[in-house]
């Protein structure tokens, strides 16, 4: 037994040396951005800075919300820290519009600390993603792709991965798909989201933003799947409802199925 554990020990030393994106996610990076306490402990702690994370709707209409998750997140990680950077290309802005400045109030990011980068090619916004990654002076930064993304591969994600360790800011990495993708990835988690029915307000108008995430890919720990509801005024996540939990296979998370809570 010990003999077998030690050639496993080898065996992902080795691959470290050949990909350092392939170190081992527990215990944790370092800074973490707390959702809801079931959502953290599914994940190690929260959500964690210095890595690579990805977003996409479970389909196109619920892009706003996939969306309005990244803009929550960014909220959170740019708490008493630098500003947030926000990539995005011509044609997304073309497809899906382009940010609101009081409806980022709203959420919470404040305008005057957000920087918006408009590129014109998916590279171009991975190139500029991997550099703010590693920019001293940044919280978070947020990259949007059209489709699912494809440029967006293993290995433009490897190098996304590894330029979030790499930083000195411990940035909170977040691609937004806007479309659910199948390919390999090396961000830690994978998140597909759509909308929630909101619990309407006392005179009977829109209540609070409601999201049900799908986490499909945990490296830290479970796969699962939640209902979250952001509070506007105080800028956290509430009422956490877990619709499905699994257990974390010794391979890959994503292979896990989900099964009904009790």
């Amino acid at each position: 037994m010990g003999s077998a554990s030690s050639t496993l020990k080898r065996l992902r030393q080795s691959l470290v040396g050949i990909d350092p994106s392939l170190t081992p996610a527990l215990p944790g990076f370092g800074r973490e951005v707390g959702l809801e306490p079931a959502i953290d402990a599914a994940l190690g702690g929260g959500l964690s800075c210095g890595a690579l994370h990805e977003i996409a709707p479970v389909a196109p209409i619920h892009l706003g919300s996939a969306s309005g998750l990244a803009m929550a997140l960014a909220t959170l990680s740019s708490q008493g820290r630098g500003e947030t950077l926000w990539i995005t290309t011509d044609f997304a802005v073309g497809e899906a519009g382009g940010l609101y400045g009081p409806g980022l109030e709203i959420f919470g990011l404040d305008p005057a600390r957000l920087l918006v980068l408009r590129v014109r090619r998916a590279v171009d916004a991975l190139w500029a993603m991997e550099e703010g990654l590693r920019c001293c002076a940044l919280s978070g930064v947020v990259a949007e792709l059209t489709g699912d993304g494809a440029d967006a591969d293993l290995t433009a994600t490897r190098r996304l991965a590894l330029a979030a360790r790499e930083g000195k800011s411990m940035c909170l990495g977040l691609l937004l798909r806007h479309g659910a993708s199948s390919m390999p990835s090396a961000a830690v988690t994978r998140w597909q989201i759509a909308a929630a029915p909101s619990v309407p307000d006392k005179y009977g108008g829109l209540g609070p933003a409601r999201f049900d995430l799908s986490l499909v890919k945990n490296r830290r720990g479970p796969a699962g799947r939640w209902i979250i509801q952001w509070d506007h005024h105080e800028h956290v996540f509430l009422s956490s409802v877990s619709l499905s939990v699994a257990a974390s296979p010794l391979d890959r998370s994503d292979r896990t199925r989900l099964v009904q809570a009790s």
